[in-house]
């Protein structure tokens, strides 16, 4: 891709978000506690993106088939989570850019476009996740046919509305107090299965054979993709500009410091919760004989006879709700940042919440009445193989960008930042091309 300069002043530039631009006060002068509370927020609207129903699917097809193996995966991504997240943070406070104005202006107007394009589909590959996610919630809670729950999970566009119209603050209570419910109950799978926890110690440590092994690399991936998601690199950049701080070398540096503190608070609790889906899993599933558990319905079947308690199959569906209605909020966020920010298009949130859950819901409800269950599965760990594939057209730019001095001023990312963040970046194309090499060769 052609690089350029950029030449946009800073008043001349559309902001992120105009309706929530600057709107949360950061009190001057006052202490490490009170500052942290006035930044804590939006690490945790990207947390959502980390624990979403393609989570679910990937860590429960890991667990069942894999054991506790699988968790040095769920660990390594969510380290790769935190770099990359801090390094989004820092690119919106310093250049006060978000991610997709920060490729516009600096990319040739084809690279541009060409990028565009493709955050656009890792953004539908997400909102495929939350309308599976959510209608097989409805399904297991109320019975709902999975086509007619497809269909249903637009009408989150109106709880959206509702939010944006009380203000941010609000629509952070609200993905804050869903996050605690899915920990909550999760906290409680983890009581009912008793996993052994000699074996989930061991399953941190790297094992050769996720590599060797194409079916586990493949759900390896899948992990990988669900929980770095890219829509979450665009998404960061743009809400940390919520915050009204000082815009001086000292304020923004303050700032920077705590958005990462933020993230990595709200990343590790993310950590948490994913790698207790899979315990649960390998614990309930794996150690049981049940290792070719797939589905969250299958999933949500066998809970209650394996664990032995009839309240484990209803608390999975609550979380797992509350997980699809999370990602519902922040998936338009960033939708409207990508869009805005390539295209310098504004579209009523309503309108761009239809229009990605169109894209979404029409391959959803096809295959949801056509193939039942198994399909959807299949579908929803696709999705995250997809969002995987996308990863290194936003990472790249990211670091590009955060290390170049020019841009960044003072706030460029320091060498051995960035260097960590390269190696990365390595490792998801190279794990990218083996992947598609053994599924080219099966």
């Amino acid at each position: 891709m052609r690089y350029r300069n950029a030449t946009a002043t800073h008043a001349a530039r559309a902001v992120s978000l105009p309706e929530v631009y600057r709107s949360i006060s950061v009190p001057a002068g006052a202490g490490i506690a009170r500052k942290l509370f006035a930044f804590s927020g939006p690490g945790f609207l990207v947390a959502v993106g980390y624990m979403d129903p393609g989570n679910w699917a990937t860590a429960i097809a890991g667990g069942s088939a894999f054991g506790y193996t699988l968790l040095s995966v769920v660990m390594i991504a969510n380290l790769m989570a935190i770099v990359l997240q801090a390094l989004s943070a820092r690119l919106g406070i310093a250049t006060g850019r978000d991610l997709a104005q920060a490729c516009r202006e600096h990319y040739s107007r084809p690279a541009a476009w060409s990028l565009w394009v493709l955050a656009e589909l890792a953004i539908c590959a997400t909102d495929l996740a939350e309308v599976i996610g959510t209608a097989i919630a409805l399904n297991l809670l109320f019975g709902i046919p999975l086509a007619v729950g497809v269909v249903i999970t637009a009408a989150d566009v109106l709880l959206i509305l509702l939010l944006q119209a009380r203000g941010f603050r609000y629509m952070e209570a609200l993905i804050i107090s869903l996050i605690v419910v899915i920990a909550g109950c999760f906290g409680y799978e983890i009581i009912l299965s008793n996993p052994d926890w000699a074996a989930v110690a061991a399953g941190f440590v790297p094992s050769r054979e996720i590599i060797s092994n194409p079916l586990m690399l493949f759900v390896a991936i899948g992990i990988l993709g669900a929980t770095v998601m890219p829509h979450n690199l665009y998404l960061h950049s743009a809400i940390v500009q919520t915050r009204r701080y000082d815009e001086d070398a000292i304020g923004k540096r303050e700032a920077v410091r705590y958005a990462t503190l933020d993230s990595t608070i709200a990343l590790m609790f993310a950590l948490l919760i994913n790698a207790a889906i899979l315990i649960v899993a390998a614990a309930a599933f794996h150690t049981s004989g049940h290792s070719d558990i797939t589905e969250i319905q299958d999933a949500h079947r066998m809970l209650t006879p394996v664990l032995g308690a009839s309240a484990a199959s209803l608390v999975f569906a609550l979380a797992l709700l509350a997980s699809g209605q999370n990602s519902a909020v922040t998936g338009t966020l960033a939708g409207q940042i990508v869009m805005e920010g390539f295209l310098r298009i504004s579209l009523p949130a309503w309108a761009r919440r239809m229009l990605t859950r169109v894209v979404a819901i029409v391959p959803a409800v096809v295959v949801a009445a056509l193939y039942g269950e198994q399909g959807t599965a299949q579908l929803l760990i696709l999705s995250q193989v997809i969002l995987s594939l996308q990863l290194p057209f936003a990472i790249v730019p990211l670091i590009r960008f955060t290390s170049d001095r020019a841009k960044m001023g003072d706030l460029v990312a320091p060498r051995w930042l960035s260097v960590i963040a390269w190696t990365m970046a390595i490792v998801i194309v190279a794990l990218n091309v083996k992947l598609i090499t053994d599924f080219l060769m099966r």
